[in-house]
Parts: structure tokens; C-alpha cells; sequence
């Protein structure tokens, strides 16, 4: 007969939250073969020292000192993320020698980011023993690709992704959240969606992930992230890789 001590141990750990989510984690984790990462976010902070709203400011203000005010609204404006300014932009002057212009404005102030990066907490142990354990990992990013190479090689992490990034290309319309650079990892690794796994920190990645039929993990580093992923119908949350990276060390 089990005692009462035994049963109430049991039932406290059938109803345990944390460990409830840890075991969520560990199937998410378990039935990827393929991790597609977002970069700015999951694994740095591009704009640690180099304030993205400032790179923002600074592509409004160039377009205004050449008379182009009205390209775009307030609300673009103010929204303080240098690609949606450049996305709205493309909207309206696509393949234009403007917008070539302005992305690779974009493009020169990330690469500048790229020497004050901040890593963030326990990505690269993570994406070194996610590698270690034969997935394979890949980057779906709205960032130039040649920002990602260059911070990844000052990380020796390099090898963990090479040949497989895909980010910003002149096809702006092609920007998360349109699944566009997750489709071509999947296609270039021979991955089924549901065989990968996204991680990412903003609603666009969410939508792309959706949009691909890839199963997605969110990262939010503050309460602000995390609302702004749960109102967008994310349902998988982390505040830190290491519950991640834990799983992965605990795998049998």
C-alpha cells in the first residue's frame, strides 16, 4: 500500500508548474532535428552598444534631409526599428535605388553593432552542445547575413551554422513575417517543418514560424517581450536559454 506522505509527494509533482514546463521543453526539444534561430535576440543583442532605435532615428532623418517626409507615417516614424522603416520604404519604392540606398545603410550600422554585441546568457553553450548532439542549427534572420557571419566568426560559432544562414536579401518583402528565409533552411537541409524548431523573440518570428508550419519556442528577456509574444498567440515561453540548455545535458 502507498502511504499518504508517498501519494501527496506524487500529486505535488504531477502538479508542479515547473516541472509540467520542463517537460513541455523536453518534447519541443526532443522532436527537433533542425533549430532555426532568429539572431538579434536569441543568441545577441546586436544593438547592445548601438542603440537600434538610434540606427532608426538616423535612417528617418536621411530620408527627410532628401525631401522624402512623406514616404513615411507617424507610426513608422516612431517605431523605432530600423526595418520597418526600411520595409516601408520598399512598400513603396520597391527595387528601387533608394531603398538599395537605405539597406545598405542598414546594413553598415549593424556591422558596426557587431563589435559591441552582447551575447546573450548561455547561447553559445547552447548552440555548441545542441550541435554536439547532431541537430542541426541554422539562422532565419532579418539581419544581413554578412553581419551574422561576422559575429558568429568573432564567437567561433561558425562552424555550428555554416553553410546554413539565411537573412536579409534584396527582396525585402521576403523580411519576417513572411516565412521566406525559414523555408529556404528547410529546403537547404531537407527538413520537414515539423522535424525543426524555431527560436525566436519577436511576433514576426512567431508569424513566420506559423506561416512555415514550424513549431516555435519564444525567448523574452523581460516582461515586455514576453507580452508582446503572448499577445500574439505565442504559447511557449522562455525567459532564459538555460532551461535549454539543462534539458540538453540531461537527455538520456
Amino acid at each position: 500500500m502507498t502511504s499518504d506522505t508517498t501519494q501527496t509527494e506524487r500529486v505535488a509533482t504531477q502538479t508542479d508548474p515547473v516541472a509540467t514546463e520542463t517537460e513541455a521543453l523536453r518534447e519541443l526539444i526532443d522532436q527537433a532535428r533542425v533549430v532555426l534561430w532568429d539572431f538579434d535576440g536569441p543568441i545577441c543583442r546586436l544593438f547592445a552598444g548601438h542603440a537600434a532605435d538610434k540606427v532608426a532615428d538616423d535612417l528617418v532623418e536621411w530620408l527627410e534631409g532628401r525631401g522624402l517626409h512623406s514616404l513615411l507615417t507617424d507610426e513608422e516614424r516612431r517605431s523605432l526599428d530600423p526595418h520597418i522603416v526600411l520595409r516601408a520604404v520598399d512598400r513603396r519604392h520597391p527595387g528601387s535605388d533608394l531603398v538599395d540606398e537605405l539597406e545598405e545603410r542598414l546594413t553598415q550600422e549593424e556591422l558596426r553593432a557587431t563589435s559591441t554585441a552582447m551575447p546573450t546568457p548561455y547561447a553559445d553553450p547552447l548552440i555548441r552542445t545542441w550541435t554536439a548532439v547532431g541537430r542541426r542549427l541554422a539562422i532565419a534572420t532579418n539581419n544581413s547575413p554578412s553581419v551574422v557571419r561576422a559575429y558568429l566568426e568573432n564567437r567561433g560559432l561558425t562552424t555550428c551554422f555554416a553553410p546554413h544562414i539565411y537573412g536579409r536579401t534584396p527582396q525585402l518583402s521576403h523580411l519576417k513575417p513572411d516565412p521566406h528565409c525559414l523555408n529556404r533552411a528547410l529546403n537547404a537541409m531537407g527538413s520537414a517543418p515539423a522535424a525543426a524548431l524555431m527560436i525566436g523573440d519577436t511576433p514576426s518570428d512567431l508569424l513566420a514560424a506559423k506561416a512555415a508550419g514550424v513549431p516555435f519556442l519564444g525567448y523574452a528577456r523581460n516582461e515586455y517581450k514576453e507580452k508582446l509574444l503572448r499577445d500574439a498567440g505565442a504559447t511557449m515561453i522562455t525567459a532564459s536559454l538555460e532551461p535549454i540548455l539543462n534539458v540538453l545535458r540531461t537527455r538520456p
